[in-house]
C-alpha cells in the first residue's frame, strides 16, 4: 500500500499566501485608520499573496499530472 504523498509545495503556497493576505489587511488598516504611511517592507510583503497563488497553481498542476 502506498503512503499518501504530502505536497510540501502546496503547504508552502498556503503559508506564503497567508503572509501576503495578512500584510494586505495590515496595509489597509494602517492607511485607513492612521495618517502614517506604511513601511516599504509591508508593501513588499503584500506581493507574497500573488506569489503564493502562483505556487498553489503550480502545485495543483503538478498533482494533477502525477495522478494520470
Amino acid at each position: 500500500m502506498d503512503k499518501p504523498h504530502s505536497n510540501r509545495l502546496l503547504v508552502v503556497a498556503m503559508v506564503v499566501f497567508a503572509i501576503g493576505l495578512a500584510a494586505l489587511i495590515a496595509l489597509l488598516v494602517i492607511t485607513q485608520f492612521t495618517d502614517a504611511t506604511a513601511s516599504q517592507y509591508l508593501y513588499a510583503l503584500t506581493m507574497c499573496a500573488p506569489l503564493g497563488f502562483l505556487l498553489g497553481l503550480i502545485a495543483a498542476l503538478r498533482a494533477g499530472r502525477r495522478a494520470r
